[in-house]
């Protein structure tokens, strides 16, 4: 049985979604896991996203609560909004208090990784609050830590991501992930890919 690990995202602009192709990319390079992208819901109606400038969403499919309980390990991705997880995201996991009931996601690794409209903006704390999630479902949080090596030191380039996981930096929405932002997003497809196949060998 091939272990299964599920990357999901909320995206506006596509910045979270370029992270997460490239998360995929990571995770599908390790032998014997099989790594599917998802999106959740939208909350936001068609007329608001139109007057934020959203673009159409990708056909990526919508996960629904329950399909979290066939997956191995996850990779949840969102961009921040004051500091903490979209609240696209939060409705999403709000809608699993099945899963928390019958507790059918603890010991199961999870990592995180964001986008961020600046430097100061939270690469860190949108991680670090999102852990209370993960704590009450009972679910290993898997933080890339420095594993990327000498990418984390990184000074003479703006890059986003840090010990919690991958990220990159929106701006006005103009910039794009860079080539180091989605070597680190591929890095830790592969490390977090790792450790959930580890862990569903030793079970």
């Amino acid at each position: 049985m091939a272990t299964k690990v599920y990357i999901v995202y909320y995206s506006m602009y596509g910045h979270v979604e370029k992270l997460a192709e490239e998360i995929k990319k990571g995770a599908s390079s390790v032998e014997g896991v099989e790594a599917r992208l998802w999106q959740v819901p939208e909350t936001l109606p068609e007329e608001v996203l139109g007057k934020m400038s959203a673009p159409p969403k990708s056909d990526v499919p919508i996960i629904t609560p329950s399909e979290l309980a066939e997956a191995d390990g996850f990779v949840f991705g969102f961009p921040t909004r004051f500091g903490m997880m979209a609240a696209q995201f939060k409705a999403f996991l709000d809608a699993t208090g099945g899963l928390w009931r019958t507790q059918q996601l603890a010991g199961k690794p999870a990592g995180i990784f964001f986008s961020t409209g600046s430097q100061g903006g939270g690469q860190e704390t949108t991680a670090l609050t999102a852990i209370t999630q993960l704590v009450h479902h009972g679910m290993i949080f898997v933080p890339i830590g420095y594993t990327f090596g000498a990418g984390m030191f990184e000074m003479e380039k703006v890059k986003g991501g840090s010990p919690y996981g991958a990220g990159t930096f929106a701006g006005d929405g103009s910039r794009q992930p860079t080539e180091l932002e989605l070597e680190q997003a591929f890095h830790q497809g592969k490390y977090i890919a790792a450790i959930t196949k580890k862990l569903k060998g030793a079970a």
